[in-house]
């Protein structure tokens, strides 16, 4: 029987699953969305549960879509919205409260506080990240500190920590496996990328107890196999990876120097830097990328809180656009942004500038602004803020961008794709396969099982879409980012530990 690989793909706004086959086409899918939780301004959250029904939920689907045995799956790759963070009762398999999630900015005042304490350079040092709310540490300590009784239950060895890849395989395997993956335990903010182990010092320092942590397992390898409950056969877990690292795989982002940017609810840019890891001057993040067999490749990575949430917020909250695909034709109705720009720090902003106090603006408005230079200079800020990832990264490495890949829902934008290459002034490549996160959990599943044989043939599967390339003025571009610049500016630190 033809033999295809599982992806799941389970992301902050929705829940997918997609079959490929040997050549790594998708065959079948299926995609719910997954509901927000907005208690207040600045804290996102999602329940645990809709996560794990609505994962479970398309994969069955897709299998079903795809008219296969379930013994026709040779193996299962889990990719997931990373640093999100999940506390469940190891007995009972039940959540001790809502998953934060990564875009979150509750825990702040506990960032402040560790920044306070001095733990800002050891951080960056053992793990390549800055002290923020974005990743998983000071979620953790936000729920230890805020549910009674909780520490002490996790200092006995009664709750469990993960990530959103670690509860999916602990229900998949039927809570036999409590696993991670370099890529994701990078994003913790207490895993030492150097060692590859859990750092027992910044454990202590904040106060998280070791007995909660997941094992450590490559990226591709076999970590288990699902209950057989679940499928009515048991299929091999043997693949994980956060979304942007499982999408950079994806994209074949496999020589130092390759970078890949995905258009997702954030704006992710990643460049390879090889088996050794670039520290960050410019206020990157130093990430592990994948590990597979005994090698680890290491990335820096830019991150933006708000990309194509952007679009939704147009959608949701302004009701400019009836569904997101709307957003072009909206913004086709002027020539350009008319000198609006739009900064959506609706949560903070993320790379270079990581101040969780920015807020949300509006820039440029005058009596002649219309809702389409509205939705324009909603798609040019993806761009721009792709814009100063470059700028940081290009100097950190020391490499000067050739060209972007690019993936994810907006990239389909083929506006948003246009001024991404002007802005940058280099060529943006769109692969016919655009689920590259998916793709990417796929490959290193199938990588573990022989379903492909190696990186090279990987590579050799890649296939162009469209390239487009830079049509603006050089002054033109300069001047426009240097607009974008002073917007982004007149955000920042809007916002107060008390207000938030």
């Amino acid at each position: 029987m033809e033999q295809f690989i599982l992806a799941l793909d389970q992301g902050t706004t929705s829940s997918r699953a997609i079959l490929f086959d040997r050549n790594g086409r998708p065959v079948a899918s299926a995609q719910q969305e997954l509901p927000q939780i907005l208690p207040a301004p600045g804290i996102v959250e999602h329940d645990p549960e809709a996560i794990w029904h609505t994962q479970l939920r398309v994969a069955r689907e897709a299998i079903a879509r795809a008219e296969i045995s379930p013994r026709q799956v040779a193996a299962l790759g889990v990719t997931n919205q990373r640093e999100t963070t999940i506390l469940w009762d190891r007995a009972t398999g039940k959540p001790v409260a809502n998953a934060i999630v990564w875009q979150s900015r509750v825990s702040a005042p506990i960032c402040q506080r560790w920044k306070t304490e001095g733990l800002e350079v050891v951080v960056r040092r053992r793990t390549g990240l800055v002290v923020d709310p974005y990743f998983s540490a000071s979620k953790v300590a936000y729920l230890l500190e805020s549910v009674d009784g909780l520490r002490r239950r996790c200092e006995r060895g009664e709750v469990l920590f993960g990530t959103v890849d670690t509860w999916l395989i602990w229900r998949l395997s039927g809570g036999k496996c409590h696993v991670t993956d370099p890529s994701n335990a990078s994003r913790t903010m207490f895993f030492n990328i150097h060692t590859l182990q859990w750092d027992g010092e910044l454990l202590r320092a904040m106060g998280i107890p070791s007995a909660i942590l997941p094992q450590v397992c490559p990226s591709s390898g076999m970590v288990g196999v699902t209950s057989r409950e679940i499928f009515g056969e048991e299929i091999p877990i043997a693949g994980i990876a956060g979304d942007q690292q499982a999408a950079t795989f994806g994209q074949t982002c496999f020589q130092p120097g390759d970078a890949k940017n995905t258009y997702g609810t954030g704006c992710f840019l990643l460049m390879n830097t090889g088996t050794r890891p670039v520290a960050s001057t410019n206020n990157l993040l130093t990430t592990i990328g994948w590990q597979v067999n005994n090698k680890v490749t290491y990335c820096l990575e830019g991150s933006v809180f708000v990309a194509g949430a952007v679009v939704q917020w147009l959608r949701d909250n302004l009701g400019l656009i009836k569904a997101s695909a709307d957003v072009e034709s909206l913004a086709a109705t002027v020539p350009d942004s008319g000198g609006v720009y739009f900064v959506p720090a609706f949560v903070g902003l993320g790379a270079p500038y990581w101040d969780p106090y920015a807020r949300g603006a509006i820039l440029g408005l005058s009596r002649s602004s219309t809702a389409g230079h509205i939705a324009r200079a909603a798609l040019e800020s993806m761009a721009y803020q792709t814009k100063d990832l470059v700028e940081a990264m290009e100097k950190d490495s020391d490499i000067r961008l050739q060209t972007l890949r690019v993936d994810g829902g907006a990239s389909v934008n083929n506006m948003l794709m246009q001024f991404q290459a002007d802005i940058l002034g280099v060529p943006v490549r769109r692969p016919k396969v655009r689920e590259t996160t998916a793709l990417g959990a796929a490959f290193l599943a199938g990588l573990a099982v022989g379903f492909w044989e190696s990186e090279e043939s990987l590579s050799n599967l890649w296939a162009l879409d469209r390239e487009f390339l830079p049509q603006m003025d050089a002054n033109q571009r300069s001047e426009r980012y240097r607009r974008w610049c002073e917007a982004v500016y007149r955000t920042r630190s809007w916002a107060t530990p008390e207000t938030c």
